[in-house]
């Protein structure tokens, strides 16, 4: 109880000195704020149409593949043996309380039954919507739901790619239209937000590619990306949803806790960080291998002895450990992550009294 008042203050806190001209959390989202700082360990789910090419998410940026080739793909990704029951069990086995999932990448793919595209899961062979059955599963085990969505695009031709920092080779020459992309982002929003039941959090990625300078933390961005009127969105739709906003920057107005990226909040080894840390809740997210989405090559995998160190860091700061896996194209997650999320599991369970130790009292 103390820890969870100790952080509700902090959250009051942040959002009078953050948010107190265009943002008023609700009770509902301080809520959530305080159950989320309280969940230590989710697991993100990178996956899509890129699986196929088995080099990581980034391979339409990293090959210059035009769209009309990457495009391909939508025939080729079979999600075959794709189970959510799986995949749930494999995220509860290792401690996990929450499943951050990829549903819509910087490709544009997305991994749902979007009516605003027809670059969809729902258009492969394997023709069903994977966030449906996942939403499902997770409800029924009680696993909370967060949504990862890009704002960048490399494919859609209306996404203000001239002043954008990657997709520069995928071929469009068509002129951006930027309030057709906003709108585009809102409908698709609207969608996760009202057919897949509660979802406990959207997890933005991507702004940084409008910045002039990455490693600048000062600069603002080259496009106004509406975020009064997304969050707002957001927060009309479901009050309780948090919002992230990765973008390697001290958090903006509206969002709901900050997140880091490869590195514990005042780190700077991946040269993602170097932002101050707020009063918000933080997560910290990393990769089991050196790879977001799947790439076979990459066998570079971290030890459970490792995560293990990583978790009690970040637990020691009060922060998430959000841990990825990349399932192959077939759906199946690799042998060597689920064996390492058990090992977690199981270290866990033994060392129940230490972990919770580790709270703020």
């Amino acid at each position: 109880m103390k820890n969870k008042l100790f952080i509700l203050v902090l959250s009051c806190i942040a959002s009078i000195t953050l948010h107190a001209q265009t943002y008023t959390p609700t009770k509902e989202n301080l809520d959530a704020r305080v159950e989320f700082q309280d969940m230590k360990l989710g697991m993100f789910i990178h996956w899509g149409a890129s699986s196929v090419l088995e080099n990581g998410e980034w391979v339409m940026n990293n090959r210059n593949i035009g769209i009309k080739e990457y495009g391909r793909l939508i025939n080729i990704f079979n999600a075959k043996n794709f189970d959510a029951k799986k995949w749930v069990a494999a995220a509860k086995s290792g401690g996990m309380k929450y499943i951050t999932f990829i549903t819509r990448h910087h490709d544009s793919f997305s991994n749902w039954d979007t009516q605003q595209s027809d670059w969809k899961i729902t258009n492969t062979p394997y023709g069903k919507d994977v966030l449906k059955q996942l939403a499902d599963e997770c409800h029924k085990e009680g696993i909370k739901r967060f949504c990862y969505y890009s704002l960048l695009d490399w494919s859609r031709s209306d996404y203000q790619y001239e002043t954008g920092n990657t997709g520069k080779g995928t071929g469009r020459a068509q002129k951006s239209d930027w309030e057709s992309y906003i709108r585009f982002m809102k409908a698709q929003l609207t969608e996760l937000l009202t057919n897949y039941g509660k979802i406990d959090g959207i997890w933005f990625d991507g702004h940084w590619n409008q910045l002039d300078n990455n490693k600048d933390k000062t600069l603002k961005s080259k496009v106004d990306w509406h975020y009064d009127e997304i969050y707002k969105l957001i927060h009309s739709l479901q009050p309780q949803c948090l919002i992230g906003n990765n973008h390697h920057l001290f958090p903006l107005l509206g969002v709901d806790f900050q997140a880091f990226e490869k590195d514990l909040p005042d780190k700077n080894t991946a040269s993602f960080g170097g932002q101050s840390v707020s009063l918000l809740p933080m997560e910290t997210c990393e990769t089991m291998n050196n790879s977001w989405g799947f790439n076979i090559t990459d066998r570079k995998y971290k030890s459970t002895k490792d995560i293990v160190h990583y978790l009690i860091n970040a637990a020691g700061m009060n922060a998430n450990f959000l841990l990825n896996v990349g399932p192959m194209p077939d759906g199946t997650i690799q042998p060597e992550f689920v064996s390492t999320l058990k090992e977690l599991g199981d270290w866990i369970k033994k060392t129940a009294k230490l972990f919770t130790a580790l709270e703020v009292d």
